[in-house]
């Protein structure tokens, strides 16, 4: 399969199961607002969640398929399929002794971890420990998921393991229409939530599974044993876990601390939904498909094709985020009250909203290019440098945070996460750059300066279009004349913002064409 297609496979469903996301976090937003019971979901949903992403998009699979494939190599599928089965043992046995722990440590967890502002609501807290009673399982199942998704990944099979993450909003967005035909409360709505993440990671689990057997691996269960294989692989996976977690980590402090305003909790996950659409179609597919492209590269002694490869990635996910920042911070504010201005969802709650969404845009470009500056540590087996990196920034958003949600409540918090990931950024690029795994190039520097440009002639802009389509973005406007409204804003920045960066120099069509059909060059 092409480079081409890959990154098509894994972002066309990444796109999808953004776009499913957008459609529950509105069902959502109308059925909760951002009321206490909205509060209380999160923060028990927010625990699981953590550990989906730290092992669905690409955390386990920077440590797994490297192995994986290499007994593919040596063994054939049967040895492939022997470590595949003694990683399963040690994994299930592990994840369901995490579990029961997890499960009677709840209320502890709930009061120290999760949500330490909820303390003072003894009904709040203890609803809390109820929903994540229920949804922590959701754990178990996904990193199985994710174990069977880098087998797919390694053997080939891209479609169901990139396919599998739609079903958690689909089986979420079939509760909240039931919830809505059945007339629920909004503590009913909560719980029928929690029970449809547990049942949509056993649907996740069992795609991958089937995904497994049809591509003519049988996994069975063996006894734990922490063979010389196991071993390695968890001397790799525990720091690429951590990494790969960085966004998740940060925001689990700043939830903590948000805790301790009603609605805060709430308000982030919102605008998190928004910009985790670039950062989940651009950062996840290039960061999935660039480690096995720089793994055989480097493996093959191309040293000048792994340069290549690495600064073409930054200068596409650069010219992909960098508009996308501009048009998040511009048009933050239409695109809140359109996605989720009704119902309990009024018009205060879309200006604080919107007002965090714009600080995310401003690290969007920043956690994107984490995504693809990571790949060069893991091709090379190093999972320990981005760790101790991510340890540096998780500091910074801590201290930041702290001392910043006294002045600006919840735009401290996401101020917090944006400086600490461009910090985390600027040390992978270094570093790389320091050891001469990055090669710098004059010319990539002047292209990000005029692409750069570019996305301020498209804010401008957009500046000065807004309010002539502001009468179309009123809350009282049928829903999809301002669907099309907004649709037009996006369109107007499209039209402005490529021509502007190709007439100016910002881009090229070779450099698209580069990355979409990857030349080889070997040196």
């Amino acid at each position: 399969m092409s480079l081409v297609r890959k990154f098509a496979t894994v972002g066309g469903a990444t796109l999808g199961s953004r776009i499913f996301g957008f459609a529950r976090e509105t069902m959502m937003a109308a059925a909760l607002g951002t009321g206490p019971m909205a509060d209380v979901f999160y923060a028990a949903f927010r625990f699981p969640n953590l550990f989906r992403r730290l092992f669905a998009e690409g955390a386990f699979n920077a440590a797994f398929v490297p192995l994986f494939s290499k007994e593919i190599e040596t063994h054939g599928v049967e040895g492939a399929k022997r470590f595949s089965e003694e990683v399963f043992g040690v994994l299930f046995s592990a994840l369901l002794l995490i579990t029961i722990a997890m499960e009677l440590a709840m209320p502890w967890l709930v009061d120290w971890i999760i949500a330490p502002g909820f303390a003072g609501d003894a009904e709040k807290s203890a609803l809390t420990v109820r929903l994540a009673a229920v949804m922590f399982p959701y754990l178990m199942c996904m990193s199985l998921t994710a174990m069977m998704s880098g087998m797919l990944n390694s053997l080939h099979h891209f479609f169901a393991a990139a396919i599998a993450p739609v079903f958690l909003n689909v089986v979420m967005i079939a509760a909240l229409a039931y919830a809505w035909w059945s007339g629920a409360d909004p503590l009913a709505t909560a719980w029928y939530l929690s029970w449809s993440v547990l049942v949509a990671g056993v649907l996740q689990l069992s795609v991958v599974y089937f995904g497994v057997r049809h591509a003519g691996i049988s996994i069975g269960f063996r006894r734990p044993r922490m063979t010389p294989n196991v071993k390695r692989l968890l001397v790799l996976a525990v720091p690429a876990a951590i990494t790969g977690g960085i966004t998740q980590i940060n925001q689990i402090i700043g939830q903590a601390i948000a805790s301790g305003k009603e609605g805060a909790i709430a308000a982030l996950q919102y605008a998190d939904r928004i910009y985790q659409l670039p950062l989940g179609v651009v950062g996840v597919a290039v960061g999935v498909v660039l480690l096995p492209e720089l793994s055989r590269a480097l493996k093959a002694g191309h040293m000048k094709e792994a340069a290549g490869i690495q600064n073409r990635s930054l200068e596409f996910v650069l010219f992909m985020t960098l508009p996308a920042a501009a048009g998040l911070w511009v048009l933050s504010e239409p695109i809140i009250r359109v996605l989720y201005e009704r119902g309990a969802f009024s018009a205060e709650n879309t200006t604080v909203v919107a007002s965090i969404l714009a600080i995310y845009g401003i690290g969007l470009p920043g956690f994107v290019m984490i995504k693809a500056l990571q790949p060069g540590f893991y091709a090379r087996e190093d999972t320990r440098t981005p760790m101790r990196f991510t340890i540096i920034s998780v500091i910074v958003n801590s201290g930041l945070a702290i001392t910043l949600f006294p002045i600006l409540a919840e735009r401290g918090i996401a101020t917090a996460e944006a400086a600490a990931g461009w910090i985390n950024t600027i040390l992978l690029f270094s570093t790389l750059l320091w050891r001469g795994d990055l090669v710098w190039e004059w010319a990539l520097l002047r292209r990000t300066l005029l692409l750069i440009v570019s996305a301020g002639v498209m804010a401008a802009t957009l500046i000065y279009a807004l309010p002539y389509a502001s009468p179309w973005l009123l809350p009282q406007v049928p829903l999809l004349q301002q669907i099309a409204a907004l649709a037009a804003l996006i369109g107007l920045a499209v039209a402005v913002y490529f021509p502007v960066a190709f007439l100016i120099g910002g881009a090229e069509i070779g450099m698209i064409r580069r990355n979409l059909r990857r030349t080889r060059q070997k040196g």
